[in-house]
């Protein structure tokens, strides 16, 4: 990350997994850090941790980024700290089995939590970025993003969500010099999983990347200059030619008169 990208980075999710590890390496990087989750004893080792390895500034906040009061701190802090230069939006949750069966409140706090609070908290992190023309907004998403027929379309569903609002964001903000990335790890080894209910150890081992090396993987994506990441993805073509199969399909979107196909069923077509 180039130098004067450094500067205190916020992280969600960060007491365990991802988070964690993000939190660690940027702060051998250079970065203070600003920690967020819901784990208090967690975050509080983790940050004891962190101070004494690499002699960063490390602060935690304990925040349940589905409650409005927390969300609402977490989004003041990053409004109006000058000293934010990062956001890792990192903070989620997945939730196993069919929305049918399923718990539906369960799938509402998925929503609020990989939804709902990345957007506040990415356009809070952009107004305070866009006034120094200066910042990095890193938000988790996941390669179901692009494979909704894997899991749950709930989960996948955020998870799109996630990519869209990151391509979209970093078109608004392409002339400000503030930079975006997507990160779309495939089964990484983290708690998730038995939050879930789902056993990672079930999955083929050629499956699931450890926490570590994603997250290396996806910063140096981001040193590389990527919007879009994915750590297992072996070829970047692939994805370059989804995005524009994707692509090609817009001047055909939103046309005046329906495509061919659907006039037989007119009822003056005979």
């Amino acid at each position: 990350m180039a130098t004067q990208q450094l500067g205190t980075a916020l992280v969600t999710g960060a007491s365990t997994g991802i988070g964690a590890v993000y939190a660690d390496r940027l702060a051998r990087r250079g970065h203070d850090l600003v920690l967020v989750a819901r784990d208090a004893a967690r975050l509080g080792a983790l940050a004891e941790r962190l101070r004494r390895e690499t002699g960063r500034k490390v602060e935690w906040l304990k925040a349940d980024l589905t409650a409005k009061a927390d969300l609402a701190l977490v989004e003041q802090r990053l409004r109006e700290d000058e000293s934010l230069t990062v956001l890792v939006n990192n903070a989620g949750m997945s939730v196993s089995g069919t929305l049918v069966e399923g718990d539906i409140d369960r799938f509402q706090a998925m929503i609020e939590l990989n939804v709902i609070a990345p957007t506040r908290l990415a356009a809070a992190a952009a107004r305070n970025f866009v006034t120094r023309k200066r910042g990095a907004i890193i938000n988790i998403a996941s390669v179901l993003a692009l494979a909704p027929e894997l899991f749950n379309g709930s989960y996948s569903g955020t998870k799109a969500y996630v990519l869209n609002l990151s391509l979209s964001l970093q078109k608004e903000l392409e002339a400000t010099g503030i930079r975006v990335q997507a990160v779309l790890p495939g089964a990484t080894r983290t708690e998730i999983w038995a939050r879930a209910g789902v056993d990672v150890d079930g999955f083929p081992p050629e499956m699931v990347m450890e926490v570590d090396v994603m997250v290396d993987a996806a910063l140096a994506g981001f040193d590389q200059g990527e919007l879009v990441s994915i750590p297992s993805l072996p070829d970047p073509a692939d994805f370059e030619r989804y995005t524009a199969a994707r692509l090609a399909l817009g001047p055909n979107l939103s046309r005046n008169a329906p495509a061919e196909r659907y006039l037989a069923q007119r009822p003056d077509a005979a």
